[in-house]
């Protein structure tokens, strides 16, 4: 059985999802600790619990879900994984950062690219790849069936779904992601979002007044 445990981390409020299981194995999925503060929270967690950190994933390459990553590097050794469609906002993230008051030292390279569909495997657990665009290029979704829940990133949230306004944004793109990638999933699969509280796919699939 998979553990979740969520942080909020940065002025943007982004859900960080640390995942662990009975061998104590665990990954990172949107590392967005940016302050000092922030960083030894997750630290102490990793640590307390007497966790293994073997991987570092990211929905997508938003500045603010990827303000960890150098941080997440530098500490465990462990380089992101993402579509390689995200690169795109790595290129230009030490200026975007830059907008928003963050210092960006250096962006770690990918440990490899993820694939739409594939599996990513750790401990005893695993998580299945779902490529879902629209809020921005290279947005994935983890869907795990056997512990019934999806992360989402910033594409599906609780009663709203993500921007298509920014850079790549498309809201056509975006619906058929979460139609035909999220709206296949069992009603009851739980929603962990990018921002904001859980949700599950079927309440979604009834009150989300976006969804068309």
């Amino acid at each position: 059985m998979i553990n979740i445990q969520q942080f909020t981390f940065n002025s943007f409020m982004v859900n960080s999802y640390l995942l662990w299981d009975e061998t104590l194995e665990a990954i990172v999925i949107d590392a967005a600790c940016y302050d000092t503060n922030e960083q030894e929270q997750f630290s102490e967690t990793v640590g307390k619990r007497h966790l293994k950190l073997t991987r570092n994933l990211n929905t997508h390459c938003h500045i603010d879900h990827v303000l960890g990553n150098e941080f997440i590097a530098s500490t465990f050794g462990i380089n992101p994984e993402y579509h390689q469609n995200s690169v795109l906002f790595l290129n230009t993230m030490k200026e975007m950062g830059s907008s928003f008051g963050f210092k960006i030292n250096k962006i770690p390279p990918s440990r490899r690219f993820l694939e739409d569909d594939e599996t990513i495997a750790w401990g005893n657990s695993s998580l299945k790849v779902l490529y879902t665009p629209g809020h921005a290029d290279g947005s994935v979704c983890f869907y795990n069936a056997a512990d019934g829940f999806v992360i989402t990133g910033d594409v599906l949230f609780k009663d709203t779904i993500g921007r298509t306004d920014l850079p790549t944004g498309d809201f056509d793109q975006l619906m058929n992601s979460i139609k035909t990638k999220l709206f296949s999933l069992p009603d009851s699969t739980v929603v962990y979002p990018g921002h904001g509280p859980e949700t599950n796919i079927g309440y979604e699939k009834v009150n989300n007044p976006f969804i068309r």
